[in-house]
């Protein structure tokens, strides 16, 4: 017992190590306007691609724009654009996901196919083509990425619906005349909001990268509006002489993933303190140990016979 309590204690203080950074995270890209050292739509003629200085802490782009000043302008573009992406799959996911589970039949059959259609091509190819279509913009390339993001929560949230409505404190709650979307928010959902939680917390990274992505390509925000993804394209062309126009926004995009990726793999164990750090991944190579030495053991009776 105080080993399990010694890891819980340990994933919980990295929950809230990673918690605090998001916040800050969250608290920069709010306040970015006011921390900007300069305008970021303001050009300097005489000073296009310089170096790092007092006046320009990460350096110049091409038009003289200083580049510290772009990324945090570009802060809540990527970050809140992300975040808001993800909680309106979340709800819209888990509500049809939850129907599904729980009253299952023709409507099960259509979303579930429905999903299993969106699946079936990659999620960032089908993205491409659909704000290819669009046009460029924030708007059309979240639009681009929701059509398919909300199937995660759909199937997730479905699947434990249908463990969870077999309980019997369910059964109690419908014999007692609790019945339709009141048992599933009131007696269901609550149940099975802690991994859609987790999951949630975990995508906030990749919508992220899939905005930063379409906007690299040219189809996502349209400059000069500031967005970590388009100033690393602006950047790429001169790469060798000016490396921190790209390098400023990349860092950003870097570090901001491995934040939100800690953080939803910090309340994954928080969560499940009984499982090995990796989830899946650790029980199945915990289970490929033992079989292995398994088969070790047969060997070696095999040979003293």
């Amino acid at each position: 017992m105080r080993k399990c309590s010694f890891f819980h204690g340990k994933s919980s203080r990295r929950f809230y190590f990673f918690l605090a950074l998001a916040v800050l995270l969250l608290l920069t890209a709010a306040l970015a306007p006011a921390l900007a050292p300069n305008d970021p739509e303001k050009t300097h003629v005489q000073a296009m691609k310089q170096a790092p200085s007092e006046e320009f802490p990460l350096g110049t782009d091409e038009y003289g724009r200083c580049v510290l000043s772009r990324v945090l302008a570009g802060a809540p573009a990527s970050v809140f654009g992300a975040i808001g992406l993800v909680a309106v799959s979340f709800v819209v996911g888990t509500f049809l996901g939850m129907l599904c589970g729980y009253y299952e039949g023709l409507l099960d059959e259509i979303l579930m196919r429905l999903a299993d259609i969106l699946l079936a091509f990659p999620q960032m190819v089908l993205a491409i083509a659909v704000a290819g279509l669009l046009g460029g913009g924030l708007k059309n390339a979240l639009l681009a990425l929701g059509i398919t993001s909300w199937t995660v929560y759909a199937r997730l949230a479905r699947s434990l619906t249908l463990q969870t409505k077999k309980e019997t404190y369910v059964a109690a709650a419908r014999f007692s005349g609790c019945g339709g979307l009141n048992l599933l928010f009131r007696h269901i959902f609550p149940n099975v909001a802690g991994p859609l939680s987790v999951t949630a917390a975990t995508q906030i990274g990749s919508t992220m990268m899939g905005i930063a992505g379409l906007s690299f390509l040219g189809i996502g925000v349209i400059p000069p509006q500031a967005e970590w993804g388009s100033m690393i394209s602006e950047g790429r062309s001169y790469m060798q002489l000016a490396p921190w126009v790209s390098l400023a926004p990349a860092a950003a995009v870097v570090a901001t993933v491995v934040i939100f990726n800690c953080l939803g793999d910090a309340a994954r164990d928080l969560a499940e303190p009984g499982a090995p750090s990796g989830g899946a991944s650790g029980r199945r190579f915990r289970l490929s140990g033992r079989r292995e030495r398994y088969a070790g053991r047969k060997r070696v009776g095999r040979r003293r016979a």
